[in-house]
């Protein structure tokens, strides 16, 4: 077996190996001659790492989509997290260095509510609901998975954010030690992102702490994680430790690391592409052929007034 080592450099974003590419790969590898059929998961992808619980008492959200689940082995071992290393393979052999318990997350800037709350006492208040959404990535690839969390404005408004409060931040844990990947600047760290108001209060944005009954693992977010569905996936930040209420707009990871390429709204657009793939089609994981992508990756009809005026080519 041959073992990749990192080198101690920085990555560049034209250094990335673009997703269809490495599934192509993959694909290759996994099932041979086979080409056209359809993609073989068992063996495909490594099993499954970390434990994870049952998560009991959780209620059938109103939002789904009539779509076949992502694999769930597939969903959990091709991961983008950078936190525990680059290649889509490196956070799930990770994974076992992000001991998340405990876990406590900071509320800080024009809000009430500020202090330090264990992720439990955050989450706690409120119903666990499952919730099947999209999720895009800004690499042409896609899932579709059943998130297990609590609407995001449930918890603000229970942090009573100031009226000045224009924008909600988020930021990833740094430590090198629990997050390997961390050792390498591939992106300056922590990791951050941020939503404008509306955004984050909006019902189809929730913070998540499990997938498919279960609770979160750590090549997945845990313990706990953003998920906005009309967002490109790098949007819905990872193992948060920290939110912030502010009036200004905050600073976004990738944004910030190559503003030509991604934006700070990141709306799911098919018709803008990135300066290195188009984004008019997409793959979802488990499916040979490409698919159209959606605009709002298929939310339109919710969130599309939340830009009314807006230029989303300039805004995007």
């Amino acid at each position: 077996m041959l073992i990749r080592k990192s080198k101690p450099h920085d990555i560049r974003s034209s250094e990335i190996t673009p997703s269809g590419a490495y599934m192509d790969r993959r694909r290759f590898l996994a099932t041979g001659a086979a080409g056209a059929g359809a993609v073989l998961f068992s063996g495909l992808f490594m099993p499954t790492v970390g434990r994870t619980a049952p998560l009991s008492g959780v209620i059938k959200g109103s939002y789904t989509v009539d779509e076949p689940l992502t694999d769930k082995e597939a969903a959990t071992t091709y991961n983008n997290f950078y936190e525990l290393g680059t290649g889509k393979d490196d956070p799930v052999e990770n994974a076992h260095y992000l001991k998340t318990d405990p876990w406590t997350v900071a509320i800080d800037g024009l809000v009430k509510g500020a202090g330090t709350y264990s992720f439990e006492d955050l989450i706690h208040p409120h119903k666990l609901e499952e919730r099947v959404y999209r999720l895009r990535c800004v690499e042409a690839w896609s899932m579709v998975i059943p998130w297990v969390g609590v609407p995001l404005a449930d918890v603000i408004r229970r942090l009573e954010p100031q009226g000045s409060a224009k924008y909600v931040a988020f930021e990833t844990l740094v430590d090198p030690v629990r997050m390997p990947g961390q050792v390498r600047n591939a992106l300056p760290w922590p990791y951050r992102e941020g939503l404008r108001m509306d955004e984050a209060l909006h019902p189809l944005t929730m913070l998540a702490v499990g997938m498919y009954g279960e609770s979160m693992l750590p090549q997945n977010g845990a313990p706990i994680r953003l998920v906005v569905p009309w967002k490109y996936g790098f949007k819905s930040i990872k193992s948060i430790v920290r939110i912030s209420f502010t009036e200004e707009q905050p600073p976004a990871t990738w944004n910030m690391q190559n503003p030509r390429e991604y934006g700070f709204y990141s709306n799911v657009n098919p018709d803008v592409d990135h300066p290195r793939w188009s984004q008019a089609k997409e793959r979802r994981i488990g499916e040979f052929f490409k698919r159209p992508t959606l605009p709002f990756n298929g939310y339109g009809e919710d969130v599309a007034s939340l830009y009314a005026g807006m230029d989303m080519t300039k805004n995007y």
